[in-house]
């Protein structure tokens, strides 16, 4: 098996033996941890910015998502059915060390979510030299849209996903007694808003792990297209449950760019078929 080259001996023809080529690998990895550092000690420094404006976003009434719906509500005859009237909360802190711990951990999310098309782009220089001269404009294309759908992920767990789903959970009651109430803490908050943030961006790769998926026969259009009525019921469950109200229109705001994805995928598998000649369409 030949080991990749390296930008100074491709044009030599020789090839980089495994410690070169794990060096090679190694650098790679530096520079990228390297940008996340620095993006993560700028996102710690400005953090009014970052917790008043961007994490506790979601908490105010005055939220661009929640304008946004209200606005769309309205312009599609729902009324105030799609407005939702956001409690106001004061987190709360069980421990001293809470608010610094999250606070390292928000900049390290922002260095990571930031810093992402930078790593790919690493990945690219460093997988550039074992490829073909008509493969390197397709790599080239592949990073732009792995990034791509990876910001729009996170955008869309961030804008949508997110404030829907807390808005939902914070209102939640097991009765009507109000015996029980909530009192958010300010680490679960943290928590909640950076993980569906975070693995929003990550499903929204999907069309890339399909793209990888039917290039190793693993998957195919056919097996997608088959179970295509399986994976609208999958959307329109996960949407009812994270949207806060029972109308259809606030269910299809979140359940039309999950399906657009999974057709994304179909597409991309169909392409990939095709253009490698793996099977038939």
């Amino acid at each position: 098996m030949a080991f990749l080259a390296s930008d100074n001996t491709k044009d030599t023809g020789t090839e980089m033996s495994f410690l070169q080529h794990l060096e090679e690998l190694r650098w790679h990895l530096v520079r990228s941890a390297v940008v996340i550092m620095v993006l993560a000690i700028a996102a710690f420094c400005f953090n009014d910015f970052m917790f008043d404006t961007v994490i506790f976003g979601p908490l105010r009434q005055d939220f661009i998502s929640y304008k946004a719906l209200c606005s769309l509500g309205h312009k599609m005859g729902a009324g105030d059915v799609m407005c939702m009237h956001v409690r106001p909360a004061h987190l709360q802190t069980l421990s001293a060390s809470e608010q610094f711990f999250n606070h390292m951990w928000i900049s390290l999310m922002a260095g990571l979510i930031l810093g992402f098309p930078f790593v790919l782009w690493e990945f690219w220089k460093f997988v550039r030299p074992a490829l073909m001269n008509q493969e390197i404009g397709p790599v080239k294309v592949f990073v732009a849209i792995a990034s791509m759908l990876f910001l729009i992920g996170i955008c869309f767990g961030y804008f949508l996903l997110f404030p829907m789903s807390y808005n939902f959970l914070i209102n939640y009651q097991v009765s009507s007694s109000g015996i029980v109430q909530t009192q958010n803490t300010f680490d679960d908050y943290i928590s909640l808003i950076s993980t569906m943030t975070l693995v929003s961006g990550i499903i929204f790769e999907m069309p890339v792990l399909v793209y990888f998926l039917t290039r190793m026969t693993l998957l195919t259009p056919q097996f997608m297209r088959k179970y295509r009525k399986h994976a609208v019921i999958i959307i329109l469950i996960a949407a009812a449950v994270i949207t806060p109200s029972p109308d259809v229109t606030s269910q299809m705001v979140v359940a039309v760019p999950m399906y657009l994805l999974y057709e994304l995928s179909v597409f991309v598998s169909a392409y990939v078929i095709k253009k490698h000649k793996l099977d038939k369409i």
